[in-house]
């Protein structure tokens, strides 16, 4: 399955100006496949035997492909950061769903997340990180 997902990988990464290594290009496209965020955990045990990274260089790839702006990180009270493909090259401040009963991610693209909030004088504003939580549909 992944197969389908590399040659897109490879293609947004070249697009992008970087270097599509093995690591980078399998990173990716594992995380094309999935519908949901995934931990960095999830992703190792994702990577083909013949494409296993230790953890330094797995973490060094994915904060590549963040600041390339190729996937995005989503914060989370269980202190485990997840990670998803931005299918668009442009990625936009979108808000998050976790469910409470499984800890299942996914990205809430549909629901506006404004950044023209009042703020105090001088204040500038950067990110926004919004998570809605509740049950997903299977822990209902």
């Amino acid at each position: 399955m992944l197969n389908q997902f590399h040659h897109t990988a490879e293609d947004m990464i070249r697009h992008n100006g970087g270097r599509a290594t093995v690591g980078r290009t399998g990173i990716l496209a594992i995380l094309l496949a999935e519908q949901q965020a995934i931990t960095h955990r999830e992703i190792e045990q994702r990577l083909p035997q013949a494409l296993q990274l230790d953890r330094v260089t797995l973490y060094r790839a994915l904060e590549w492909l963040v600041e390339k702006n190729l996937i995005h990180k989503v914060t989370s009270d269980d202190r485990a950061w997840r990670y998803h493909a931005n299918r668009e090259l442009h990625s936009h401040q979108h808000a998050h769903f976790k469910c409470t009963g499984c800890a299942q991610v996914i990205c809430l693209d549909k629901l506006p997340v404004e950044a023209n909030w009042p703020l105090p004088a001088g204040y500038r504003f950067q990110e926004i990180e919004l998570t809605v939580k509740g049950l997903c549909a299977n822990c209902c």
